[in-house]
């Protein structure tokens, strides 16, 4: 199955009328202006989607910041945005794909087979030349019927072990990975034996993503191999999501830990590491430290 969808691609779809869903994801963590510019333009036909309430649970601690919703509740979004059996769906953001990969994610676990991230997002649709409209799209609810555990996962108990048997990347950025810097998390630092691979590499300046064979590339250079058995964290489950699409455009499966470190670090009985070393052991206390702008904050 392929990951993405040019924007040229996209927009022959709808002007030949084949029967395409495309969800405007916009979401930036600490920012709550995603359906104030979805109104304002967005994509011919798009639904707006909203991450915190459509794809994702109620925060608890000991699940995390985004925990996934049930199916149950996910199916009754998925109608919501005017999804059949069998339809194409597009999902993007304005963000480099960071918050649409978490509906192409989940869609694709809840057994969706025709689900693509636009490549470079909104941005790359405006560069095209191609028309925005204003205003919100109420879609005919649809019939889909959804399932669920179709992508691989991993539990906090099994997180605690895995870079010890295979390879878990964290996605955050490099600082929060070394505990420098916690904006939002309990603790500082990174889950013992985990390998530092910020999602902002996967992407072009532009927010494609990389060729797959820069991605492949990328990490190999990691340790990462065909017979490598990968798991990827984030904050909170969000952008890690990401990091798996850039995973399978490169050639390699992996498994997302919904949880992530917002999990992790709310239980006290999880060690912290600090520090580049992916073993190297520190407190991870609290840190006061915090970005000047929310919308660096990766969740």
């Amino acid at each position: 199955m392929a990951t993405l969808m040019t924007v040229p691609e996209l927009h022959q779809r709808l002007e030949t009328g084949e029967r395409t869903v495309v969800l405007d994801v916009r979401w930036v963590l600490g920012r709550d202006d995603g359906h104030v510019n979805y109104l304002a333009a967005h994509v011919p036909g798009a639904v707006f989607v909203d991450l915190p309430t459509e794809l994702a649970d109620h925060a608890e601690a000991g699940l995390g910041r985004h925990p996934l919703p049930s199916p149950d509740r996910f199916q009754e979004a998925a109608r919501r945005w005017g999804i059949n059996d069998g339809d194409t769906v597009v999902a993007y953001d304005d963000s480099g794909s960071m918050a649409a990969a978490r509906a192409w994610w989940m869609l694709r676990n809840a057994g969706v087979e025709s689900v693509y991230l636009l490549d470079g997002g909104l941005a790359a649709w405006r560069a095209a030349g191609y028309p925005l409209e204003p205003g919100e799209v109420t879609a005919v609810v649809g019939s889909v019927s959804l399932s669920d555990g179709r992508m691989p996962s991993i539990t906090e108990q099994e997180a605690s072990k895995w870079s010890r048997e295979g390879v878990l990347l964290d996605a955050r950025a490099g600082e929060r990975y070394r505990g420098e810097v916690e904006p939002i998390d309990p603790r500082a630092g990174h889950i013992p034996g985990a390998l530092s691979a910020p999602t902002t590499q996967n992407v072009s300046s532009d927010g494609t993503f990389l060729p797959a064979g820069e991605l492949r590339r990328r990490f190999e250079d990691l340790g990462l191999d065909e017979n490598s058995n990968v798991a990827v964290y984030c904050g909170s489950g969000v952008t890690a999501s990401h990091e798996i699409a850039a995973l399978e455009i490169a050639g390699f499966k992996a498994a997302l830990y919904p949880g992530s470190f917002s999990q992790w670090s709310n239980n006290a009985a999880n060690d912290v590491a600090v520090g580049d070393a992916p073993f190297e052991d520190g407190a991870g206390g609290p840190s006061s430290m915090s970005p000047a702008d929310g919308s660096s904050v990766e969740a």
